[in-house]
């Protein structure tokens, strides 16, 4: 029998994505609020379990979990569902396209959203990256688009996957996180119509219900996303 997992968490941060693969596979969890507002991220206790100082951690029967790509792909291994098994056609393809959104596309999120962690603190030069990482980002969800339309069974299909796990609260966070100089409006997910058809399918689904009652967030999390309004913890 699987053990409790403990899930270290903020709300509507990206532990949101594997609290909705728990949920996905029912598995039985607990949670562990990080406190965001109070830096309880950079603490010695939660870097003691990831150096790193970021958010999710999962506590598991074989030891601790960090990096939102690697805890997904370790419970859809674990546990035989959400992925590709490791014999199929398609396992390749999955784990370039988990990688892509992990390596990519989530650290261009990042760069909009916390530009002085790489460029300092110069007005112009926050701008300037975010309209260029903006770019980028509408590139890569094209890509992700044409990958969708190709019809592969672990993106986009019938049954959610990591990968729809992990891309759906990065649709949310493109909305509801603009760049605050002359930024907004810049994100419509009509423009890719897969991804959006994707989104609308998972909101109906168990695991986005248990998040929205458990991190505050309202009934089209995706597709019509409003701030979170948590019983517990912050945002940010």
């Amino acid at each position: 029998m699987t053990k409790t997992y403990r899930l270290h968490y903020a709300p509507d941060n990206a532990s949101l994505i594997i609290r909705l693969a728990l949920e996905e596979l029912g598995l039985p969890y607990t949670c562990v609020l990080v406190d965001r507002a109070g830096a309880a991220h950079k603490s010695p206790a939660y870097l003691a379990l990831n150096p790193n100082g970021l958010i999710p951690v999962l506590e598991t029967p074989e030891g601790v979990m960090f990096e939102t790509g690697a805890i997904l792909l370790w419970l859809a291994d674990r546990h035989g569902r959400l992925a590709p098994p490791v014999d199929s056609p398609e396992r390749g393809d999955f784990l370039k396209w988990l990688f892509f959104v992990a390596n990519t596309l989530h650290p261009a999120l990042r760069m909009t959203f916390y530009p002085a962690q790489y460029v300092g603190d110069e007005p112009g030069a926050h701008l300037a990256l975010r309209r260029h990482m903006q770019v980028e980002i509408a590139r890569h969800l094209d890509a992700l688009n044409r990958l969708a339309a190709s019809g592969p069974a672990y993106f986009c299909a019938s049954k959610a996957s990591v990968l729809d796990l992990y891309l759906a609260p990065l649709l949310r966070w493109m909305v509801l996180y603009p760049a605050p100089e002359g930024g907004a409006g810049w994100f419509s997910l009509a423009r890719w119509p897969h991804l959006r058809d994707m989104a609308i399918r998972l909101e109906q689904s168990p695991c986005v219900a248990a998040a929205i009652r458990a991190e505050g967030l309202n009934t089209a999390p995706f597709t019509a996303p409003e701030y979170a309004n948590p019983p517990e913890g912050s945002a940010t």
